[in-house]
């Protein structure tokens, strides 16, 4: 069992910038890639970033290319999102997750955290 924790939500104007984290515990010694997903009101759930073990395999959705940083400190047990120039339609209830497949698939995640919310006015 994984157990993940997200932080770093809040509220910011648009073009401004947060940095969420999700720190994990439990079984963190297997090699699993973590990814974000969001979730906005009345909308599916949808795949934002994933990164690999190492860090050496990134993925990322269209809409946030070159806008989004996916990272990880292994030592820390932590994955980070950096988010920059941040739109409204960025509004959403961010979550990390954990599987063991490259997959921007919410169905292949295992592991999920309680999410944290991201809120972009205009």
């Amino acid at each position: 069992q994984v157990q993940l924790v997200e932080s770093g939500g809040g509220l910011v104007q648009a073009g401004g910038s947060l940095r969420l984290s999700c720190a994990a515990s439990g079984r963190t010694s297997s090699r699993y890639i973590m990814g974000w997903f969001r979730q906005a009101p009345g909308k599916e759930r949808e795949f934002v970033a994933a990164i690999s073990w190492s860090g050496g395999w990134t993925h990322y959705a269209d809409s946030v290319k070159g806008r989004f940083t996916i990272s990880r400190d292994n030592a820390k047990n932590t994955v980070y999102l950096q988010m920059n120039s941040l739109k409204p339609e960025d509004t959403a209830v961010y979550y990390c997750a954990a599987t063991d497949v490259k997959s921007d698939y919410y169905t292949e995640y295992d592991y999920w955290g309680q999410g944290t919310q991201v809120t972009v006015s205009s």
